[in-house]
């Protein structure tokens, strides 16, 4: 029997035998959360918890099965009946048992963001509304933030200040598009992600009975990630956990960075308010990276306010410096990142695999994969098409859903004339509106096409009905795989692919056999008791993007945006595009949140490298069709320079950039001493920031961490109203007057 007590360190084993009432460990970066996970719910098993009233929460189901595995070979097979796997897949899994109570199907049908933007996107050609205005994108996020905050169509639609705010928008029918979407979902016997964290908080409010049921069905509810849930999601656990109180959540504030999706950073800020007993474990310890790595991203999370407080150590070597590599353009900067990439490679004989390349927006992949390209360096970017996102899948995906639930409008409206069958536009809406017109399901307006439409559309609607038909009955006697395989041979859609020839249409056909394979692999799968079409179809709409079955054993580079990611870890990561207003963005400088969520973006793609880190800027780089001139981000400068040292290569000799930056990295490493570094400045007696429209040239000001300094120059252009101030000790500073906080003394 494998001791899983063994090898852990003191407080990882606190929060493993830590078993009743409220507990939150708090987990640095690298310091083994998953482990912990996994041997706490072990332990709960070995303690005689029964695995399916232990209910365990996770953001992506690859985490969800590393857990479920490491779990089986401490505790047996026993670790299958866990409720274990992401948020939406859980409470999807109860909806299914209990959907009727809010007037769905079992069977309901899962949207995903396209399917919600084209639904959307009807609504809005129905009402007659501006595309250009109402777009699907944004009608859709204002929809998102809604649910996510638990407040209803009606609701929305009777609150003064939300129709205030759309109005302000030029959007005064935002409140109309949410109850309408709502009620064709509701129709068409679907969900939205967000509505199966909507549906479950209605479910376990509005039914007593569910919700005494659940409460005492999981005596322990973890979940990880804890910093990353949104208010309708912790709505949900603390009830559930309401009778038992065995409530263990893991995260770390420092990595909060979803707030734009809804994450709410108080969730684990503000936890001990709703657990008074609250015990609370750090684990500070980080197993992950070198030292210069691990201080210096300490050094860069101190300067924010609103954290709790920890201090992450490692006993791993100290490592190299953590490389700064500038360079006149972005198109430099890429060309020398591949250089950097290429000798490494070869110099320590290391594979495509360990080396990875963040970004903080997706537009910068452009010149670092024609770089790769350049050196015929393969590479996998993260956050592309995922496979199931392809057309020719979503088109077989849909014949699928159709077949499962006749009633779902957009399968039906993506499936009803592909391939070809004589039926036009206009006969799909006069279905559509009719349908809404009658108040009829979607698929009785189908079987009575013929009151609807005219003798020649009506016959083709029929003879796909007809097809239909039989495709439910083979799904009734078949498993996944076999009725899969019927649909899309019988529809026609393999045929269609197959005639097409072209090195495009020969890739299509292959991504769908690939597909079916996916199928039949499940089918195959003895963990998975439903082999039904129904069952797989919720597996697939419950992927998350970056689980992609494609290229994933390929030993490639990978590029993504450093959202993406979040969890993961490489030997050598590559941080491009270090300057102000794209790293922080200039659309998260407004408020001192904001700015902190940029701070934990950074933070989070520190921790991700192992060995070596490298950090790259560039002089100027094209935006939006414009050459526009960079400085470093002020990110740099609050990292401890003791831990960074430039790599000066090729990069232009015209580059200038910021001074006491330059100079602080143009030492060597070996030459570089803590001595040589400007004291910290001890801000004056009484120090208040001045009224920054009183600056003028000439001036001597004090800055709370700069020191005193003259005003060189001012740049009035709008409301990003810059000073460039000479500061005693530290050189020049281009300061964004919006946030720096000035104190005028002349």
């Amino acid at each position: 029997m494998i001791d899983y007590l063994e090898g852990l360190n003191e407080p990882q084993r606190q929060a493993v035998l830590h078993t009743n009432g409220p507990l939150m460990i708090v987990a640095g970066a690298g310091s083994g959360k998953t482990r912990v996970l996994t041997h706490r719910i072990a332990h709960l098993m070995k303690q005689g918890i029964e695995p399916f009233n232990i209910m365990a929460l996770t953001f992506t189901n690859k985490a969800a099965g590393e857990m479920r595995q490491r779990i089986e070979k401490i505790a047996g097979t026993d670790a299958r009946s866990l409720w274990m796997g992401t948020f939406h897949a859980v409470f999807a899994r109860i909806l299914r048992v209990e959907a009727q109570k809010l007037g769905f199907d079992s069977n309901f049908t899962i949207y995903d963001t396209d399917d919600s933007k084209s639904l959307i996107k009807t609504i809005v050609k129905e009402m007659n509304l501006d595309d250009k205005i109402y777009r699907p994108n944004t009608v859709l996020s204002r929809i998102s933030t809604a649910k996510n905050s638990l407040i209803s169509a009606q609701y929305y639609a009777d609150h003064p200040i939300f129709r205030a705010d759309d109005e302000a928008y030029r959007r005064p029918y935002i409140a109309n598009i949410y109850a309408q979407y709502q009620q064709r979902c509701f129709k068409a016997n679907a969900m939205d992600f967000d509505d199966l964290l909507y549906h479950t908080n209605i479910l376990l409010r509005q039914h007593l009975d569910v919700l005494h049921k659940y409460q005492h069905k999981f005596q322990h509810v973890l979940i990880d990630e804890f910093q990353d849930t949104n208010h309708s999601q912790y709505m949900i656990v603390k009830r559930l956990a309401a009778v038992h109180q065995n409530i263990c959540v893991v995260g770390d504030d420092a990595q909060s960075i979803y707030a734009f999706r809804g994450a709410d950073i108080r969730n684990i800020l503000d936890f001990e308010k709703d657990y008074p007993e609250l015990i609370t474990i750090r684990l500070e310890q980080n197993y992950r990276s070198t030292g210069h790595i691990v201080e210096a991203a300490n050094s860069l999370i101190a300067h924010n306010q609103k954290q709790i407080q920890k201090r992450v150590w490692t006993d791993n070597e100290e490592g190299e410096r953590i490389r700064v590599l500038k360079a006149y353009s972005d198109t430099e900067e890429a060309t020398r990142i591949a250089e950097s990439i290429f000798e490494e490679k070869n110099h320590h004989a290391l594979r495509n695999t360990d080396f990875a390349i963040l970004y903080r927006t997706n537009a910068q992949s452009r010149a670092l994969e024609e770089a790769l390209r350049r050196k015929e360096m393969k590479y996998r970017l993260i956050g592309g098409l995922s496979f199931y996102q392809r057309k020719e899948i979503k088109d077989l995906v849909a014949y699928l859903r159709y077949v499962v639930n006749p009633n779902d409008e957009e399968a039906f409206k993506r499936i009803v004339n592909y391939p070809k069958r004589g039926i036009g536009s206009s006969s799909i809406l006069k279905l559509l509106v009719a349908a809404q017109d009658h108040d009829l399901p979607l698929w009785e307006t189908v079987l009575k096409a013929e009151h609807f439409l005219p003798a020649r559309a009506s016959k083709s609607i029929s003879e796909f009905a007809v097809m239909i038909k039989g495709f439910q009955l083979s799904v009734q006697k078949k498993d996944a795989y076999h009725a899969a395989a019927e649909i899309a041979r019988m529809s026609g859609l393999l045929e269609e692919l197959y005639e097409d020839k072209t090195v495009e249409g020969m890739a299509r056909y292959e991504n769908t056999q690939e597909l079916l394979n996916a199928i039949k692999e499940f089918v195959d799968n003895p963990e998975n008791e439903d082999k039904g079409l129904a069952a797989f179809l919720q597996q697939v709409s419950l992927l998350t993007s970056a689980e992609d079955p494609k290229n994933q054993d390929e030993d490639c580079i990978t590029l993504m945006t450093i959202h993406a990611s979040k969890g993961l870890e490489f030997r050598n990561v590559y941080i491009t595009g270090m300057e102000e207003n794209l790293f922080p963005s200039s659309m998260m400088i407004n408020s001192r949140a904001e700015l902190e969520e940029e701070r934990r973006l950074f933070y989070v793609a520190m921790t991700r490298a192992q060995k070596r880190l490298t950090l790259s800027y560039a002089n100027t780089r094209y935006q939006y069709g414009q050459l526009q001139n960079c400085e470093p981000s002020r990110f740099l400068d609050e990292i401890d320079a003791k831990h960074l040292y430039t790599d000066h290569g090729r990069a232009s000799s015209s580059f200038s950039t910021n001074q006491s930056f330059v100079r602080q990295l143009q030492q060597k490493p070996s030459a570089l001493k803590p001595s040589q570094l400007a004291k910290p400045h001890t801000p004056s007696e009484n120090f208040a920031a001045s009224d920054p429209t009183a600056l003028q040239v000439g001036m001597r000001v004090e800055h709370k961490k700069f020191g005193y300094g003259t005003v060189q120059a001012l740049d009035a252009q709008g409301s990003d109203r810059k000073a460039r101030i000479d500061f005693e000790h530290h050189g020049e500073k281009t300061l964004l007057l919006s946030f720096a906080k000035l104190k005028i003394h002349s």
